[in-house]
């Protein structure tokens, strides 16, 4: 039987991937968006969000049969009993660890972008001039001038809100009507801006959650289950804005339990031609031919597809002539910062769950500040009041203690510092040689580790907060360290890094590999460092912008 033949495949169906399929199919390109995965429909398949926690069996926690089931996911908030099918199972998809690390993987049509954090910011300058400035890694092909269009195509898309700064740390975007401070927050910000200037800045969070109405989605309903998938359309994901968009066009087929083994590539053309496909349900193979190819498999899976293909030339895989392909494997370190509690504003309450809570910018090593480290770290975190489900010693029973809860109890706050870690070579994932998954393909075996610059880091990263809360009057302030294992941030990125060599880095900058140009690489596998800030939002811009340039290529007859 003849190969199926599109203009374009697109391997991933998540943040990146839904992008590439709109994108695409709506220049005109014919597109076949393959997903490892079932297909989950927006709103029909959000199974629990709208029941209430007395529906459900274990209201919403984890069980013991769980907790034996799934030794990775059990490691955070990931497990529970509300969403766990949209999380890869570790019987199904195992990974060797040589050294700690914790990958949480969503293998479904939408993959993370319905369980993401939604927190949306753009790069600085300072973050892609770091790498050449600093002699470490290598240089980013771009700057930020060749991603501010993109960040504001996408941002007017995807519904970002939140409130203009004028931060040259942390550029302005396109903004919606920003989640308000509440009043304990918009207090302290401001005995904060007093004491610093503007070295130190709070703002409200810039999460991709609508607060004004956009095509299909009524905005954000303060409900604070955006895990659980959002009938009413409040936050952007694949299932509510991109494939809807991508479809709307009538050129897109989608095909779930389509697992991409490899490319296939012709070694005279320099192309590849298209991919080898294994369906999930049925471990037959397939092959579909295109012009060109986006990888959007997540960062990791992506580098295991190029690490399958093109092998009889080779023997790294396609991508691998550098030596870098799976190497400079990066996260945001975490889980460290500061708490307090804040007298008086019993008066004072808030409406809603909101979508976001504070974020305090870099401050180090900018602006002639000077530590022993390299790069820096951003805070994310609130003031709130605590609610019924506190701890009321001195009313343990009885209608007293019912009478208590009725009330909010005192304001406290607390912040985790989200760290940027360096691009070592060494860090590096790279595929078993023993262990293999449910279908007969290579597990990925996982070799990173923090080091001495980001351990240096996390001392300020806990001290600053510290500061910060005490001048903006908290008391009882304390410090935290709950540990870092490598991948925790669920922000993997590198593995297959844009550069300006072909001797130093896997892309271009277009996010081209360098062996074969019609293959595109623009989820997190691209990044050539990692910045302090959330990287979606730049996946994002990356990939509109790609995918702008391939269309254009295929016009002028170059791919």
């Amino acid at each position: 039987m003849a190969n199926e033949k599109y203009d374009a495949i697109v391997v991933g169906s998540g943040i990146s991937g839904g992008w590439a399929a709109k994108e695409l199919t709506e220049k005109g390109l014919k597109v076949l968006l393959l997903e490892r995965g079932p297909v989950v429909e927006h709103v029909k398949d959000y199974k629990t969000a709208t029941l209430p926690p007395w529906e459900i069996p274990h209201r919403g926690r984890r069980t013991q049969e769980m907790l034996e089931n799934h030794p990775n996911l059990r490691r955070d908030y990931v497990l529970n009993e509300l969403n766990l099918d949209w999380w890869a199972h570790e019987s199904d998809s195992p990974y060797v660890e040589e050294k700690p690390f914790t990958w949480f993987r969503g293998y479904q049509v939408g993959g993370r972008s319905l369980l993401w954090g939604r927190q949306s910011y753009r790069w600085a300058d300072v973050d892609f001039e770091a790498n050449a400035k600093e002699g470490i890694a290598v240089d980013w092909p771009i700057r930020y001038k060749d991603l501010a269009p993109w960040y504001s195509y996408v941002e007017k898309f995807i519904g970002v809100s939140g409130s203009k700064d004028g931060l040259e740390i942390l550029p302005d975007g396109e903004f919606q009507t920003p989640v308000p401070m509440n009043c304990v927050e918009k207090d302290a910000a401001e005995k904060i801006k007093a004491h610093y200037g503007n070295a130190r800045t709070w703002t409200i969070g810039r999460p991709a959650n609508n607060t004004d109405p956009l095509p299909g989605r009524s905005g954000c309903q303060y409900r604070n289950k955006c895990s659980l998938g959002c009938p009413f359309g409040g936050y952007f994901s694949t299932q509510s804005s991109t494939l809807p968009a991508a479809d709307a066009t009538g050129n897109l087929t989608l095909r779930p339990w389509s697992i991409v083994r490899r490319l296939i590539y012709d070694k005279d053309t320099q192309k590849a031609t298209g991919v080898e496909v294994l369906d999930a349900e049925t471990n037959q193979t397939y092959e579909f031919d295109a012009k060109i190819i986006f990888l959007c498999a997540s960062a990791f899976n992506s580098t295991a597809i190029l690490m399958r293909s093109a092998t009889d030339i080779w023997p790294g895989g396609l991508g691998s002539s550098s030596g870098e392909l799976g190497h400079n494997v990066m996260d945001h370190h975490f889980r460290c910062g500061a708490n307090g509690q804040m007298e008086g504003y019993e008066d004072k309450y808030y409406f809603g769950r909101r979508p976001t809570g504070l974020y305090i910018p870099r401050f180090r090593n900018i602006n002639g500040d000077k530590r022993d480290y390299l790069r820096g770290f951003g805070y994310q975190g609130g003031a709130s009041r605590s609610g019924w489900s506190r701890d009321v010693a001195e009313l343990g029973f009885g209608a007293p203690m019912k009478e208590a809860l009725t009330e909010p109890g005192p304001w406290s706050a607390g912040f985790t510092a989200f760290g940027e870690i360096l691009p070592y070579h060494e860090n590096q994932i790279r595929l078993s040689d023993t262990v293999k998954d449910k279908w007969g393909m290579e597990a990925l075996v996982m070799s990173a580790e923090i080091k001495d610059n980001e351990l240096k880091m996390r001392k300020d990263m806990m001290n600053d907060m510290a500061e910060m809360l005490e001048i903006a009057g908290f008391k009882n302030v304390t410090t935290f360290d709950a540990g870092y294992t490598f991948g925790q941030g669920i922000h993997e990125m590198g593995t297959a890094r844009m550069g300006k060599d072909p001797k130093t880095s896997v892309l271009n900058g277009n996010n081209q590999v360098w062996e074969a140009k019609n293959v595109f690489v623009t989820d997190g596998a691209c990044m050539t460092s990692a910045a302090a800030q959330n990287p979606s939002l730049t996946y994002m811009a990356l990939t509109a912008r790609a995918a702008n340039f391939a269309v254009e290529e295929l016009k002028r007859q170059n791919l």
